[in-house]
C-alpha cells in the first residue's frame, strides 16, 4: 500500500427536523420493496443444499472488523500495518477485548475513516483517516498511541481462530451499511435494508417500545442526510414475515426489550408487523442463554436469529473477554445437538466500530458497502480450513436462507449479494462429524450467568 495524502474532505451535515414520517415506507428509499426480475420465490441453491440444510442459525456479534480479530490469519487478506492521515505509516499494536477504549462510529466518522477520493462520499477509500475518528477511552487514559491502528491478538480470540481453521472463514464480507451503526446493521440482518436511515433512534429504546417522537435521520440518494426524519416503527417487510407467510419457524433470542436495556440489538423490534403483533410473544426469546437450553431439548426453529447480551458481545468497552467463549457455547451447542447434519451456522460481526482495516468497500450504492466484518461459516458441509475470498455482506446471510427456504427477495442487498452456497460449501460429501470447540468457559456458564441488561449501544 502506498503513502496517502493527509487531506480528509469535510462533511457537511444538514441541521433541523423535519416534521416526523409515519412508520411506512420511507418515499425517498428507491432500494426499498420488490425489485425488478426478483422471482417471487427464489429457486434454491444447487447440489441439494435445500434438503441437507434444514435449520439456519445466524449468530451476531458486535463492533470488531476483520483484520482487528484475524490480522495474520494464514491465507487472509491481513495487514500489520495502516497510514495515518499525514501519510506516516504506523504498525498496528496488540490490545485486549477487555481494553477499555473505543473509536467512534458513525456516518460522519465513516466518511473520515475511508478518506474517499471519489465524487460519491465514501467511494474510493484511502483508509489512512482513522487517527482523526475520535476516540473514547476509559479514565481518559487510552492503551496506545493511535486506538484504532490496533488487533487482538489471537490467543484471546482462540476459539474464532479454531472455527476458522475447522470451517470456512470469509475475508471479503462487507457491511450492507456504511453508518457502522448497529441499529442499522441489525435491520439489514432481517430486513436487508434499513428504511434508507443511518446512525441511531433518537431515544435509547431504538424501536416500536419508544417515546412518541422517537425518530431516526434518512440519507439520501447521494450519500449526504438529507435533513428529514421517520419513526421508528417501520413497515417494512422482514424474513420473519415472509417465513410466517411460507410456514416456515423462526425465532429471534437476545436480551429483554425495554427502556436503557440490552435489547437494541433485536432487529424485530423496530418493524410494526413483528412487535405489535402475535410474533414478538411466540418467536422472541428476551434471553439468550435460553437457546442453550432449548436445542438439548429438541426445539430448534428453521431461521434462528441470536445476539448477546452486552457482556458476551465483543463490544469494546464492555470490559469483558467472554465473546469467544459463549461463541464457542452456542456452536458447541448445536455440534452436540441432534440437529448438528442439518444446520449451516453464520457468525458474523454487525460493524466494525471504528477500528482500522486495510480493505477499501467497494461502491454497490447510496448505502453500501460499508467496512470489512469477519464472517464464520459452520456447518457439516462447510469446506474445512477454507478463506473465502468472494464479497460477501449483510444480504449474503439472507439470499442464503431465502434459497434454502424459497422465500423471496426483501431488498436491494439480498437480491444483489453473493450466496456462499457454492464457494463456502460442499454438499456433494457426506456431513462431517462434530468437533468440540475448546473453550475455558462452557455452555453450563452461561446458562448460570446473571442476565446483563445493560444498554448495549448509548449512541
Amino acid at each position: 500500500m502506498l503513502p496517502v495524502a493527509k487531506l480528509v474532505s469535510a462533511v457537511a451535515f444538514t441541521a433541523g427536523i423535519v416534521a416526523l414520517a409515519a412508520c411506512t415506507a420511507n418515499p425517498n428509499a428507491p432500494w426499498i420493496g420488490a425489485q425488478p426480475g426478483i422471482p417471487e420465490r427464489a429457486q434454491g441453491v444447487l447440489n441439494g443444499s435445500s434438503s441437507k440444510i434444514q435449520h439456519v442459525v445466524i449468530l451476531v456479534q458486535e463492533n470488531r472488523p476483520f483484520n482487528h480479530l484475524f490480522m495474520g490469519y494464514p491465507g487472509a487478506m491481513t495487514q500489520s500495518y495502516g497510514y495515518i492521515s499525514s501519510g506516516k505509516k504506523v504498525a498496528l499494536k496488540p490490545v485486549t477485548l477487555e481494553a477499555n477504549f473505543i473509536p467512534g462510529y458513525g456516518l460522519k466518522d465513516f466518511y473520515t475513516a475511508c478518506d474517499g477520493t471519489g465524487s460519491i462520499l465514501g467511494t474510493n477509500c484511502r483508509m489512512d483517516g482513522f487517527d482523526k475518528v475520535p476516540t473514547q477511552c476509559g479514565d481518559s487514559h487510552c492503551p496506545i498511541k493511535y486506538p484504532p491502528y490496533s488487533y487482538v491478538s489471537p490467543s484471546e480470540v482462540k476459539p474464532y481462530w479454531d472455527l476458522a481453521k475447522q470451517y470456512t472463514l470469509a475475508d471479503q464480507m462487507y457491511a450492507s451499511n456504511i453508518d457502522e451503526s448497529s441499529f442499522i446493521s441489525h435491520q439489514y440482518i432481517v430486513a436487508a435494508q434499513a428504511m434508507a436511515s443511518y446512525n441511531w433512534p433518537s431515544s435509547e429504546e431504538w424501536g416500536c417500545e419508544g417515546p412518541p417522537g422517537d425518530s431516526v435521520p434518512i440519507l439520501g440518494q447521494n450519500r449526504i442526510p438529507n435533513g428529514k426524519r421517520q419513526g421508528v416503527c417501520f413497515a417494512d417487510t422482514t424474513l420473519g414475515e415472509e417465513a410466517d407467510d411460507a410456514g416456515v419457524t423462526w425465532t429471534a433470542y437476545s436480551a429483554p426489550v425495554g427502556p436503557r436495556n440490552g435489547g437494541g440489538w433485536n432487529g424485530y423490534q423496530a418493524n410494526q408487523y413483528v412487535y405489535n403483533g402475535p410474533d414478538w410473544n411466540k418467536n422472541i426469546v428476551q434471553n439468550p442463554a435460553k437457546f442453550l437450553t432449548d436445542v438439548p431439548k429438541g426445539k430448534l426453529s428453521q431461521i434462528t436469529w441470536i445476539t448477546p447480551t452486552f457482556v458476551n458481545s465483543d463490544h469494546p468497552q464492555t470490559m469483558s473477554k467472554t465473546g469467544p467463549m459463549w461463541v464457542a457455547s452456542v456452536v458447541n451447542t448445536i455440534g452436540q445437538s441432534k440437529f448438528w447434519d442439518t444446520t449451516a451456522i453464520f457468525v458474523f460481526w454487525d460493524d466494525p466500530s471504528g477500528f482500522f482495516d486495510p480493505a477499501p468497500p467497494p461502491y454497490v450504492d447510496y448505502d453500501g458497502l460499508g467496512f470489512r466484518l469477519p464472517l464464520l461459516i459452520i456447518s457439516p458441509y462447510a469446506k474445512k480450513g477454507y478463506v473465502s475470498h468472494v464479497q460477501y455482506e449483510h444480504g449474503s446471510i439472507l439470499k442464503f436462507t431465502e434459497d434454502i427456504f424459497g422465500l423471496s427477495r426483501l431488498s436491494a442487498s439480498d437480491a444483489r449479494a453473493n450466496s456462499p452456497a457454492q464457494d463456502a460449501f460442499d454438499f456433494n460429501r457426506k456431513p462431517r462429524k462434530f468437533k468440540v470447540v475448546q473453550s475455558s468457559l462452557g455452555r453450563d456458564y452461561f446458562i448460570r450467568q446473571p442476565l446483563d441488561t445493560r444498554p448495549v449501544d448509548t449512541q
